[in-house]
Parts: C-alpha cells; sequence; structure tokens
C-alpha cells in the first residue's frame, strides 16, 4: 500500500487537490483514523460503476469506533453524551463508559429479540438518550437502524416500514413539544397494522408523564409489544460484531416525487472515514470539545453531527430537545452555550431567524457567558446574508456555512476551519470539501463560466460518506441522480461557482422561475428581500401570469415590534429588489404573514405555498411544523 503524504495538511487548497487528484492514498490515509479489524488494502472501488463502493475489503465497527476503542484509551470518563431537555427539565449524561455500557446492553436486548447482522431496526424515538443508544446498539450488532423522524404520522411510519421492512421497532410513550406532549404508541399502533410488512416486534420506552397506551392490545396487533425497560433488567451484554465496510450502516428516508420515500443507504466504513475526518477538518472538533447540532436525531443532521461524528472524534455531544425560541424564549440556545460550555454550535438558518424575530437586539443573549463557543455552523437551507451579518456580530465568532444534503451525509462545501480558516464571502457556502468536484452546468450540460447560474453537480466518483445506492432500488438512485447529466451526480440544486471557486447556492433547481424569457433564482430574490430592516425572514415564490409566465411574490413575516405598514414596506422592497437584481425581476407583490409553513427541520414549503396560489392540488407534508400555518394562508395565497 503506497501512500502520498498530504503536500500541507493545514492549506487548504493543497488538501483538496490531493483528495482529487489521488484519493487513493487521501482516503487510506484517513481511514488510519479509525480502528478496522481488516484494514483496507484499496480505497475505490469501480468495477459496478456508476455505482462505486468504498474499502470493498475493509472490516470494522463503528460501534466501537465510538465508544469501545476511548474506553480502551483510558478516556473511559470523558464525558460522551449531554442530555438537555428545554421542555421537561431533565437532563443528564454519559460518561463513554457509561455509553458503551448502555449501548451494549441495548444490543443484547435486540439480540434477545433475534436482530442480527443485516436486520433492519426502525427507531421513531424523541430527542431522548435511547435515539443515539439504539442507533449505537444496531451498529454494534452489524445490523442496520432507520431513524424515523417522531413528526410523521402513521402512514408515513408505515410506508417506511414497508420500504426498510424491520424486523424490530423502537418506539416510546411519546414526545413533547413547547405547549403539549404527543402520544405516540396510538400513531405506532395504527402504522404496524397499516402497513404490508409486518413487524414482530415493537418495544416501548416508557417516559415519565405518559400513560397512553396503544390502541390494539398485542393479541390484535400483529405484533407482540414488549416494555424496554423490563427487557434490559435481563439483557446479556453484546461485544462489537466486525462487518465488511461495505455493509449498510443506515437507512434514512427523503421525500420522493412519486410520494414513495427514498431509502438513502449509508455504509459502514466510508461512513465512518468521512465522518472523522469532517468533524476535525471542517468543525474543528477534538476531544476536549463539545458541539451542539441543534437539530433532531431522525434527520441526517442528527445521524452525522449528533451521533456519530462527535462520538468517532471522542468529542462531547449535547443531545438538546428544545428548540431555538419557546423553550423558554429566544435565549434557549445561549443557555445551552453557556451551561454545557459548548465549542461549536451548528444549527439552521431558520432557527436563526426565529430568534431574530422575537430578539431582534439579541437582549437575552446578555444573561448568558457563551465565551466558550468558538464557531457557529450553519446549514439546512440558504443562509441570507443579512441573517449571516447580524447573527455574526451578535456573538462575536465566525458564522461557518455549509451546504449538504440527506444524500451527501457531510458538507459538500464549507468553510474548513479546523485546516485553515478561509475569506468569508456572504451568501457563499465557501468552497468545496475533500473528494467533492463540483461544477455548474447549463441545461444541455455544458460547463458554465464563472459567475454564471445553472445546475449544481458533483462529478463521479462520489467521495466516502455519501449516499451508495436506495434501499433495495439501484436503479432508482441511478434514474434520480445519476442519469441527468452523464459521469455526474445531480443535486438538484442551481447557483454559481465565482471566479475564486466560492460556491452560491441560490435554491433548488425547481426554485428558478421564468418571467418574460429570464430565469430568476427566487433564492437571489429572497436574498434582497431579507436585507430590509424590518423584515424577519421571507419566502419568494413564483406565481402563473398569463402576460409574463410567472411573476414573484414576497411573502414575509415581520420582526418583533415593527410597526411598518404594508404599502410602505411593498414600495422599499421594490426599490431594494430593482436595485439589487434589476427591473427584470419584476417583483411588485408582497405581502405580510404571521408565519411561514415549514417543516419540522425549517424547509419553507415554498412548492406546497406555489401549488396552492395556482391553484393545484396539493398535499400537506406530514413533516409540516405547524399545519394551521398552512390553512391560514390559503386565502391570502388564492386571493
Amino acid at each position: 500500500m503506497s501512500q502520498s503524504p498530504i503536500t500541507d495538511p493545514t492549506d487548504y487548497r493543497s488538501v483538496h487537490a490531493q483528495s482529487l487528484q489521488d484519493p487513493e492514498s487521501f482516503w487510506l490515509d484517513a481511514a488510519q483514523d479509525l480502528e478496522w479489524s481488516r484494514f483496507p488494502t484499496r480505497a475505490l472501488d469501480s468495477a459496478e460503476a456508476p455505482l462505486y463502493s468504498w474499502f470493498p475489503d475493509g472490516e470494522l465497527n463503528v460501534s466501537h469506533n465510538a465508544l469501545d476503542r476511548h474506553v480502551e484509551a483510558g478516556r473511559g470518563d470523558h464525558t460522551a453524551l449531554i442530555y438537555d431537555s428545554a421542555v421537561t427539565a431533565d437532563s443528564g449524561s454519559y460518561t463513554y463508559r457509561e455509553l458503551r455500557d448502555e449501548v451494549a446492553a441495548t444490543a443484547g436486548m435486540l439480540a434477545q429479540l433475534g436482530v442480527g447482522h443485516g436486520d433492519r431496526v426502525l427507531i421513531y424515538l424523541p430527542m431522548i438518550p435511547q435515539a443515539p443508544i439504539a442507533m449505537l446498539a444496531c451498529a454494534r450488532l452489524g445490523a442496520v437502524h432507520s431513524v424515523v423522524f417522531g413528526g410523521f404520522a402513521a402512514k408515513g411510519i408505515a410506508a417506511r416500514i414497508d420500504d426498510a421492512e424491520p424486523t424490530v421497532l423502537l418506539t416510546a410513550t411519546g414526545g413533547v413539544e413547547p405547549s403539549r406532549t404527543i402520544d405516540y404508541l396510538p400513531k405506532v399502533a395504527e402504522a404496524v397494522e397499516l402497513a404490508q410488512h409486518r413487524v414482530g416486534e415493537v418495544v416501548v420506552w416508557h417516559r415519565a408523564g405518559f400513560t397512553a397506551e396503544a390502541q390494539q392490545t398485542p393479541e390484535q396487533s400483529p405484533a407482540r409489544w414488549h416494555d424496554w425497560q423490563d427487557l434490559l433488567e435481563t439483557a446479556a451484554p453484546v461485544e462489537p460484531v466486525p462487518v465488511a465496510s461495505t455493509d449498510p450502516l443506515y437507512v434514512l428516508h427523503t421525500s420522493g416525487t412519486t410520494g414513495r420515500p427514498k431509502g438513502v443507504v449509508r455504509d459502514q466504513g466510508s461512513t465512518a472515514a468521512a465522518l472523522r475526518w469532517s468533524i476535525s477538518a471542517i468543525f474543528d472538533v477534538g476531544e476536549d470539545d463539545t458541539i451542539l447540532t441543534a437539530s433532531d436525531v431522525g434527520w441526517v443532521v442528527g445521524h452525522s453531527y449528533i451521533v456519530y461524528a462527535p462520538l468517532l472524534a471522542g468529542a462531547t455531544t449535547v443531545l438538546y430537545e428544545g428548540k431555538p425560541v419557546g423553550t423558554p424564549d429566544a435565549g434557549a440556545l445561549w443557555r445551552v452555550v453557556d451551561q454545557h460550555r459548548v465549542t461549536s454550535l451548528f444549527t439552521a438558518p431558520t432557527a436563526l431567524r426565529a430568534i431574530r424575530k422575537a430578539d431582534p437586539e439579541l437582549e437575552l443573549l446578555q444573561r448568558y457567558d457563551i465565551s466558550s463557543l468558538r464557531w457557529l455552523f450553519v446549514a439546512g437551507e440558504r443562509l441570507d446574508p443579512k441573517t449571516q451579518r447580524w447573527i455574526g456580530e451578535g456573538l462575536g465568532v465566525p458564522v461557518v456555512d455549509n451546504w449538504w444534503q440527506t444524500e451527501t451525509g457531510w458538507p459538500i462545501a464549507a468553510n474548513p476551519v479546523g485546516i485553515e480558516q478561509l475569506p468569508v464571502k456572504e451568501g457563499s457556502a465557501t468552497l468545496p470539501m475533500a473528494g467533492f468536484d463540483v461544477e455548474v452546468l447549463d441545461p444541455s450540460g455544458d460547463p458554465l463560466p464563472a459567475g454564471q447560474q445553472g445546475n449544481i453537480v458533483i462529478r463521479l466518483p462520489l467521495p466516502p460518506g455519501n449516499l451508495s445506492t436506495l434501499w433495495g432500488d439501484d436503479q432508482r438512485y441511478i434514474d434520480t441522480y445519476l442519469s441527468a447529466f452523464e459521469g455526474y451526480y445531480t443535486t438538484g440544486d442551481s447557483g454559481y461557482i465565482d471566479e475564486d471557486g466560492y460556491i452560491f447556492v441560490m435554491g433548488r433547481s425547481d426554485d428558478v422561475i421564468n418571467v418574460s424569457g429570464h430565469r430568476l433564482s427566487t433564492g437571489e430574490i429572497e436574498a434582497a428581500v431579507a436585507e430590509h430592516q424590518a423584515v424577519a425572514e421571507c419566502a419568494v415564490i413564483g406565481l402563473r401570469d398569463e402576460l409574463k409566465g410567472q411573476r414573484p411574490a414576497g411573502f414575509v413575516v415581520l420582526k418583533a415590534g415593527s410597526d411598518i405598514g404594508e404599502e410602505q414596506l411593498r414600495t422599499e422592497l421594490v426599490a431594494q429588489v430593482r436595485s439589487t437584481i434589476g427591473p427584470v425581476a419584476d417583483f411588485k407583490d408582497v405581502v405580510v404573514v404571521d408565519a411561514l409553513p415549514k417543516t419540522r427541520s425549517g424547509k419553507v414549503l415554498r412548492k406546497t405555498m406555489r401549488q396552492i396560489a395556482d391553484g393545484e392540488e396539493y398535499t400537506v407534508p406530514s413533516t409540516i411544523e405547524d399545519a394551521q400555518v398552512i390553512d391560514d394562508l390559503v386565502p391570502v395565497l388564492r386571493r
């Protein structure tokens, strides 16, 4: 095995160049940061291209790498996981030794129920320690976990059961929101009944304050129901099972255009290698650091940067059950940073805009000592420059925008502050990370020059840690992601690359509108609208127009305390867009609303808004944060 060292490991461009020119040695070198039961002799396997695999002859266990090896290295008493519930006032922590023992026992419980290598386990849990424990227990056995976000209703759970075909379903009596509790068991019981695939066992973690039972008795249900706590009492701890690097670690479902969810498959070895590399190189997190990733384990951000990456690095991760506002106020995240001495905070632009709306002067920040905080990382949707400036100046730390997808598992583009802190360009996620060869193509597949907007694509092969396929459907993976432009993965995002190589993601490709033959990005218009001092957040959608094809319309949420009139706001915003983008935008429609419809992960439902406004049939996604927002918007959108 020949390896060439990186010319300068503290120079981003040197690191990135080597990752593209010599991926074999680059990723074999990165793999040395893990413990393998059989170290791979080669990195990339192209035999089944365009389906690629990494470290094809390697063997390891991800749970061992996340837990046991730190204990064996003498760091068993170091804090691995902090649990902080802002809604129940419950909190606690696990050392690496304690977390390993809990995971080993939970793996024993699953083994007792017949779960083994390759079997699927569906996890439907709130943000409680049992969620990451269950994920790591599956990894310990070489089983495949499929986490379903707690906001899904029974039909959504059933669809994921039918796709993943799990042996066991792990759940809890319920989840908690700022103003209510949510009983899980009736939803789970209905999902188990609706699903074509028969789940054999359902295991329930009983939370304090919940008395709800499933609507069916075990005799009526097609599954056998168990008490999690009772099963643990008789479970024998399980040692990590070595598995092939190319075996699936997990399946995570994302929305499908046909309504059938797409099961993104992430493998064992390349996922561990990529996350271990990224947590250090991008997020600057090591053994002595604490990271708060204010997401949910049901989303890819939670998988990667609440659970796996921090633990692979031997760091401390915070599992936060709460909201950026309302639990109890817009100072919630600053309280967690202060209390747990967080060094890196990772959240979404939506969360920051919600904080800005409720506390535009960051007055609540003054209650807390956030001197431990070194970095604020932001991803999930486009970070508008105004929000970036506001929060950066308010916190006094660098704001690191990063861009990625459920499918990629870790950032495609970021500012790799663990290698070198690069100059910031507002509105840009900065530069491509190791192994990502990013280009912008026109509809014919020809490369576009710097500054011209088009389809953002990634030249194959994708680096380690990306999806290897879709669960049970290689052809669907090829058709969905690899067919539009031969030799490339299509991100579905549009944007441009400037003369310095900085990537500007302007929105989804279907968020491009055509005004009198001019293709305009709604993200570009939103950036101009968001610059107004009264605007907390906004969404711009393209409405049908008989004369011009489409026309842009802006829906605006005002900052708390703003008393500007709607007509004055419209006049000022029209002028602002005209001066920023030009009269070609033809921006004239502005509507002030109380709230924008969003998924629970913070993405604004622009497509749904557009369908309502155009009088089309629409479906309210099961992941919506508050369905009432859609109901309130319907008369506004259709007036």
